[in-house]
């Protein structure tokens, strides 16, 4: 008896609608994935954790940071550190290991760094100083509760890198009395490792690709 090869088994036919779900069901676990948070982040206190809650954000890693504009992170993108980045860091910051008083001088180039690298991305290389609601310009400029989020953010990248040796990043502070016509206002907070004093990173004041404000917060929270 003569064997004959078997034919090769015929795959069942799938139904259109069967494909339909199937490529919905990938496309639905791609978003998933794409958008879930990242395995590694820093530690936060509650209430630099809140800082990104608040607006529903992701707070930074090591590897990339979420960029808030368009006033209250209304609109939002990531920042992924290349390599070349963090050549650039590091360069700035070692040039402020000398002394505390250095230091916050290289984190004022930092936030210059910071400002320039993403300005001409998103539209803010034609942000102005203090700007909100009221000039009707969201897609091209911060308020202060963005760069608050912002500069926590980068501070907070820099600190994880080891970059950061005369002090550690604070918690926010707040500063508005209308009694007094102060309005309201943030600002992101480095703490001298030395004494404890607290010193405002203030981007808000000053237009693009401007210095930020750099003055111990006792001296900020006085001011208008």
């Amino acid at each position: 008896m003569r064997l004959e090869p078997m034919p090769p088994a015929r795959a069942p036919e799938v139904g259109d609608e069967f494909m339909r779900k199937l490529i919905i069901s990938l496309s639905a676990l791609v978003a998933l994935v794409m958008a879930a948070p990242p395995l590694y982040a820093i530690d936060l206190t509650v209430t630099l954790a809140k800082l990104y809650t608040d607006v529903s954000a992701l707070p930074p890693t090591a590897e990339r940071m979420m960029v808030c504009y368009g006033f209250v992170c209304r609109r939002r993108t990531w920042l992924d550190f290349t390599t070349a980045d963090r050549r650039k860091l590091t360069e700035l910051l070692a040039a402020g290991k000398a002394s505390a008083q250095a230091e916050r001088e290289a984190v004022r180039k930092a936030v210059v760094w910071f400002d320039r690298r993403v300005g001409p991305i998103i539209g803010t290389d034609k942000r102005i100083a203090r700007a909100d609601f009221r000039y009707f310009a969201d897609r091209n400029n911060y308020d202060c509760f963005d760069t608050t989020r912002n500069t926590t953010s980068l501070l907070l990248v820099l600190q994880e890198w080891g970059l950061l040796r005369h002090h550690g990043v604070g918690e926010p502070r707040y500063r508005g009395n209308f009694l007094f016509g102060q309005t309201p206002h943030n600002t992101a907070i480095l703490i001298e490792r030395t004494g404890g004093r607290a010193w405002v990173v203030d981007m808000w004041t000053r237009a693009y690709a401007q210095m930020p404000e750099v003055m111990l917060a006792e001296i900020w929270v006085k001011q208008d």
